[in-house]
């Protein structure tokens, strides 16, 4: 595999046997995730944090020219500074969470392009010293609770901030798909919020320096628009242009 062009997209895990519908439909929005990548030329090698570690997964993403990380787990409440026993706390995967918080703060130090989706994106925020609100309630509007894991995500339109780098590539409002219970809450640092709900949801996050970008929604997900996920991965360097 050429690393010029290799692209790592890197999950909580690779074995979830306490909650196997949950794992067959984060596999899924996964495979989604690398046939986009692959094709928008990229060669992919798929990272499971929890069975690496930091260090494994570390080295594992050495050479990566650009990384993704995905959805899963509530990252552990002590990494941000807050207390276990929310509304909606399932298991933790602290395992994986230090080893995304380290990607991330390496990604920032070698300026290596990064996006992050639903947890990714809380894990950006967290890596840079944010906060997050634990628990939204049952708003109906960011996840369908109650439903079958196949119906959980929920349509909703997000405003990106005109002067965004998100907003250059996607326009002024998208629609997206979003199952999170947990949001952005205090802003790391360097970041800026690149888009809102609604409610005034932060939705997305930019470095304000690095090639860095997170979203909340799914664009991997069957039912996001078409082209949204290829839009995202067009904002980093181009894989051919990188193997040149």
């Amino acid at each position: 595999m050429d690393s010029r062009g290799r692209l790592s997209v890197v999950v909580v895990t690779d074995d979830r046997p306490h909650a196997p519908e949950y794992h067959a439909y984060s596999s899924l929005l996964a495979g989604r995730a690398v046939r986009g990548a692959a094709a928008a030329g990229w060669e992919v090698d798929v990272v499971a944090a929890e069975r690496l570690g930091e260090r494994g997964t570390l080295r594992r993403t050495d050479c990566s020219a650009a990384l993704v990380i995905l959805g899963g787990e509530d990252i552990a409440p002590e990494f941000y500074g807050a207390a276990r026993g929310y509304r909606g706390e399932g298991r933790h995967a602290e395992r994986a969470d230090a080893a995304q918080l380290a990607l991330v703060r390496r990604a920032l130090e070698r300026r290596t392009p990064l996006l992050g989706v639903c947890r990714g994106h809380q894990i950006i925020n967290v890596a840079l010293g944010g906060s997050l609100i634990q628990d939204l309630g049952e708003t109906g509007v960011h996840r369908n609770d109650g439903v079958p894991i196949e119906r959980v995500m929920a349509t909703h339109a997000v405003r990106l901030a005109a002067d965004s780098r998100l907003a250059s590539g996607l326009g002024p409002v998208v629609s997206t798909q979003s199952a999170h219970h947990q949001a952005v809450d205090r802003l790391g640092a360097g970041l800026v919020a690149a888009a809102t709900a609604s409610d005034g949801l932060v939705e997305a996050i930019e470095h304000a320096e690095a090639p860095i970008v997170g979203v909340q929604w799914h664009p991997e997900d069957p039912g996001a628009p078409r082209g949204q996920l290829a839009a995202l991965l067009a904002g980093f360097a181009r894989p051919l242009a990188l193997a040149a």
